[in-house]
């Protein structure tokens, strides 16, 4: 997901999640850095959308919950934004299934984070069970040229 090619801009905003309503300020911090640095409205819902769902898995599966940490990127001429999330808690037993819709271990509809994926262009989850879970997940503003093909 890094490459040589993204920059980061400036300092992160970070917040910290330890319970199920600390989800509403992560949405709001993210709703806010996406019209900062000028993502289309529904490209901002969707990163909001994005951190909403993830704020809520930290409270609901991390028992000290984590941390939110939303980026401006740069890459190749386009700003975006980057969420990173990270937690030492349990960790992800197995990741691939927890990304099928339907699947949930907490008795929701299964949903969030194969959710999550398809609202960001970039998305991926390293986790140690035991140790934690990291995801980061980049939206970027639509490339109009390839909207013009």
């Amino acid at each position: 997901m890094d490459d040589e090619r993204t920059e980061v801009i400036g300092e992160p905003v970070r917040v910290a999640v330890s319970a199920l309503h600390h989800a509403t300020v992560a949405r709001g911090a993210a709703l806010a850095l996406a019209r900062e640095v000028g993502l289309p409205r529904i490209a901002g819902a969707e990163v909001a959308t994005c951190v909403s769902e993830l704020a809520t898995n930290l409270a609901l599966h991390s028992s000290r919950g984590g941390f939110i940490n939303l980026v401006r990127v740069r890459r190749d001429g386009r700003i975006g934004v980057r969420v990173i999330v990270e937690d030492d808690g349990p960790g992800i037993e197995d990741v691939e299934r927890a990304m099928e819709d339907g699947f949930s271990t907490a008795g929701g509809l299964g949903g969030g984070l194969p959710g999550a994926r398809r609202m960001m262009d970039e998305f991926q989850i390293i986790s140690r069970v035991g140790a934690g879970t990291r995801i980061v997940a980049t939206k970027w503003p639509p490339d109009l040229r390839q909207r013009r093909r």
